[in-house]
């Protein structure tokens, strides 16, 4: 029987409490018609998934797989002509559930329902298997590994809604600044923009982060840490266009009044997250200069499906910062991983390889 990993309940407050991992045995699959099992071959952290361990998110479940992100091989379907079409194929599974195409949201009355680790979705990718209905996996482009699959579903999103979708400037020539680089949807961000010709700053508390944002072809970055560090942004724009176009946000906090300095007139902040204050001040000079907060969060399926294809056809590869290997035995593994997200040491994203990248020997 196949098994997975959950989080095991202890006493302790939100924010306060740290739930431990465990491994349990789930079911052996049993298709649907319309649903295919993968085996699943890699599987990839968010910020979601340490905030389930510290009981910060809502509708916790503690028998349910972790995890939303995840990459494997079709290997049983139902009986439904498009399930079987599936078999033996690499897919990536779609994050969530219950948001097919509306640009405004989830068209579901009970909202959208991400992968891994709540009530609200019995699935989650840190498992041998996934059972899902088959229209929720996308083929792996071939330049993809396992691992730099796994790592793309959620964040890909995520980025791709933000650029894309909200921000209204994702071509040729615009400028864009994607804060905080280093974690996965601003480093996918990146590569969005950049793809579509876009000029792309960038702002990270690392040097070294920033170096390498620069290297997947940001123009330039500043350090937020450093007073008067948007001056210093300004200067770097080009003489023809001096101000940002769109600013691509997950942290909130000041970045209304920041970028209300740097915008153009009726520029957007697409802000996917606010990860250093759950509260951000709308003021006067954003009024005046007519800018615009658009919220942005994960995306529907369609965009699921055009984010995948542009990734194809541009050969754009996510970024993986470390991979745990040993497979779901090794907790202490997957452990270190939550570590560096707590640290917020990772530049791209946490993989925990459940097979072998490339191997089907266990198919």
């Amino acid at each position: 029987m196949p098994s997975a990993i959950v989080i095991r309940k202890i006493e302790g407050k939100p924010g306060k409490v740290y739930y431990p991992l465990e491994r349990i045995t789930l079911p052996s699959p049993a298709p649907k018609p319309d649903e295919v099992v993968v085996r699943l071959h890699a599987a990839a952290l968010n910020h979601r998934d340490l905030f389930l361990r510290q009981h910060l998110y809502p509708g916790i479940a503690f028998g349910v797989p972790l995890l939303a992100d995840g990459s494997g091989v079709v290997v049983a379907t139902g009986s439904n002509p498009e399930a079987k079409r599936w078999l033996h194929k690499r897919v990536v599974l779609n994050p969530g559930t219950g948001w097919e195409s509306h640009p405004d949201g989830p068209e579901d009355p009970s909202g959208y329902a991400i992968l891994g680790g709540t009530r609200m979705n019995p699935v989650g990718t840190l498992a041998e298997v996934a059972t899902v209905r088959h229209g929720e996996v996308e083929e792996i482009p071939p330049h993809l590994s396992d691992h730099e699959a796994a790592a793309l579903p959620l964040t890909g999103l995520t980025a791709w809604r933000a650029v894309v979708t909200k921000s209204g400037n994702a071509m040729e020539g615009r400028n864009i600044l994607v804060t905080g680089i280093g974690g996965g949807v601003a480093i996918m961000a990146l590569l969005f923009a950049v793809a579509k010709g876009c000029r792309v700053y960038v702002t990270s508390g690392s040097e070294e982060k920033i170096e390498k944002a620069k290297k997947l072809g940001a123009v330039g970055g500043v350090n937020y840490k450093e007073a008067g560090w948007d001056k210093k942004l300004q200067a770097m724009l080009p003489k023809e266009r001096k101000v940002l176009d769109a600013i691509i946000d997950g942290a909130g906090a000041d970045i209304v009044e920041k970028g209300a300095k740097l915008l153009k007139a009726g520029g957007v902040i697409s802000i996917y997250g606010m990860t250093v204050s759950p509260k951000m001040p709308f003021l006067m000079p954003a009024v005046l200069k007519n800018i615009e907060v658009r919220g942005s969060t994960m995306g529907s399926r369609k965009e699921f499906a055009e984010m995948m294809q542009f990734v194809k056809d541009h050969g754009l590869q996510p970024v993986v910062s470390r991979v745990s290997k040993g497979g779901l035995d090794n907790l202490e593994g997957i452990d270190g991983l939550f570590e560096d997200m707590k640290k917020g040491s990772q530049f791209g994203k946490l993989v925990v390889e459940i097979v072998k990248d490339g191997d089907s020997s266990k198919l």
